[in-house]
């Protein structure tokens, strides 16, 4: 499981130019799934998106104290397949690693259920749509995390 953290001032999403979903302070999470991915990658992944201190202690701080939930901040959540593409070869990317829609659609519902059991604000884009991301990254701050299947 790959997911793009970036921390943002505000986020928004839209299918068809219409608004899906939006946030203000919080975490932008970029989701790509794997055809290897498990529950096990699964919780890590939600403690670890929750827990990691990237946001400063207060105003004007360069420190990174606190977490998503210590700041009661909100998450926008976007199913991202291309994360697995595979540039090293060819012309074309190769998505052999993502996951069948099947299996990332249900492991991608439960990561946003698992994420919501936060009681954080958590909206998110449709998955499988073609959407329009507008992030307003603060940083900017943008993490790469990977859990891969033991």
């Amino acid at each position: 499981m790959r997911v793009i953290v970036q921390r943002v001032k505000s986020s928004q999403v839209t299918v068809n130019g219409e608004i899906v979903g939006q946030i203000s302070r919080g975490l932008n999470l970029l989701v790509g799934i794997s055809h290897t991915d498990t529950d096990a990658e699964l919780d890590w992944m939600v403690r670890k998106c929750l827990d990691l201190r990237l946001f400063p202690d207060d105003e004007g701080s360069d420190r990174w104290q606190k977490s998503v939930q210590e700041i009661n901040g909100e998450l926008l959540v976007i199913s991202q397949f291309t994360l697995y593409g595979d540039c090293r070869k060819g012309r074309r990317p190769s998505f052999d690693r993502s996951a069948t829609p099947k299996l990332a659609v249900n492991l991608y519902n439960r990561f946003v259920e698992k994420l919501r059991e936060s009681g954080l604000k958590v909206e998110t884009g449709e998955f499988g749509a073609m959407m329009q991301v507008t992030i307003e990254n603060d940083g900017p701050v943008t993490l790469t995390l990977e859990r891969e299947a033991d």
